[in-house]
């Protein structure tokens, strides 16, 4: 396996492999000695498994981890873990712990270790509690100049209409949501709808984690699913997140027809796009950290047909400054703010 995957970087221009680790020990020593740009990481291993290593390494020698992991209730369970201990990425084997069909996700795997060497390592440590300093920063910050247009005020917001929250996020999304949806209250008055980009079977466990940390309900969404507040719905890996209406009623309905939208299924264009649909609430539309641009077509399908407050994640805390970014590029975005206050951000504008 390993020769197999160092096969695969010696084809990029821009990647080195520069060392071979055989277990988790092995990847601590020569990660110090070697000091390389990025790992790619197998969640399970002998002698030291894939996740205790990453504690070790994020708190000794950070550096950027593009983890593997089986489909396994248990590997999908270790890869949120690892993501959760500072991991930028990880990839999906194709099939089981041994895969000896990897080159399938070769072109992925490249790709995301060539992403991962621009990400900042001091990012990817664990969230300490908020400093003096930067609550601070935060408070000088809400003084300065808007650097919101002037056309991107909601036509009328009024608090007592109902409301719907839409989330969209890819790389770091997994942090980024445990810290937006655990503090969302449990009487809160609106469904939220999530697309993360990740495949079938990793966002039952997000789901599950979540619904765990939280005080509102979360779950993987399912056809047929009422919308109900106080609950949030993960697009299934595969499928795109769309809606029905009956009278009154909102229902969920999982597309996995329509093809993958810019590499993405689910995709937060798509969400957006058919929530514009419907107007008899209004929408909290909130992109977060990630690469490509995901959710800025779909963003001004939703401004264009609806009253909606757009929310994008500060280049302060983004893993991937990308999706964020490309909303922004749309000057349809209302508010720039840092991870930590999005939920805040979001809650004043809820009945």
């Amino acid at each position: 396996m390993r020769k197999l995957i160092t096969d695969f970087f010696n084809d990029s221009k821009l990647i080195e492999v520069v060392g071979i680790a055989r277990n988790g020990k092995d990847a601590i020593q020569k990660i110090k000695s070697l000091q390389p740009d990025v790992v790619t990481m197998d969640v399970e291993m002998p002698v030291m498994n894939g996740i205790e290593a990453l504690k070790e390494i994020m708190a000794e020698t950070p550096v950027a981890v593009v983890m593997l992991s089986s489909t396994t209730q248990k590997g999908t369970e270790s890869t949120l873990l690892a993501m959760e201990y500072g991991a930028v990425d990880f990839v999906a084997k194709p099939s089981g712990t041994i895969s000896l069909d990897l080159h399938k996700i070769k072109k992925e795997l490249v790709e995301k270790v060539e992403n991962a060497a621009n990400v900042s390592i001091i990012k990817m440590k664990r969230p300490q509690l908020e400093t003096k300093k930067t609550i601070i920063l935060y408070e000088d910050l809400k003084i300065m100049e808007p650097v919101i247009p002037l056309n991107t005020k909601p036509r009328s917001w009024n608090k007592q209409n109902k409301k719907m929250v839409l989330i969209g996020t890819s790389t770091g999304g997994p942090r980024a949501l445990q810290a937006v949806i655990t503090k969302l209250p449990k009487d809160m008055q609106a469904p939220v709808l999530i697309v993360q980009h990740m495949p079938a079977g990793f966002t039952k466990s997000l789901a599950d984690r979540l619904n765990q940390l939280s005080e509102i309900e979360v779950k993987e969404a399912e056809n047929g699913d009422i919308l109900r507040d106080g609950y949030a719905y993960i697009a299934p890996g595969g499928y795109h997140l769309r809606l029905n209406k009956m009278g009154n009623v909102y229902s969920i309905v999982l597309d996995n027809v329509e093809p993958a939208r810019a590499g993405h299924r689910p995709s937060v264009d798509v969400l957006f796009e058919d929530n514009s649909r419907f107007n008899d609430f209004d929408k909290l539309a909130i992109i977060m950290t990630g690469m490509g641009s995901d959710g800025s077509s779909g963003l001004r399908k939703l401004k264009e047909n609806g009253n909606v407050v757009a929310i994008a994640e500060s280049a302060n805390t983004c893993i991937v400054y990308g999706m964020p970014k490309a909303a922004i590029e749309t000057k349809l975005v209302n508010e720039v703010v840092d991870l930590e206050n999005i939920t805040q951000a979001i809650l004043k504008y809820l009945p």
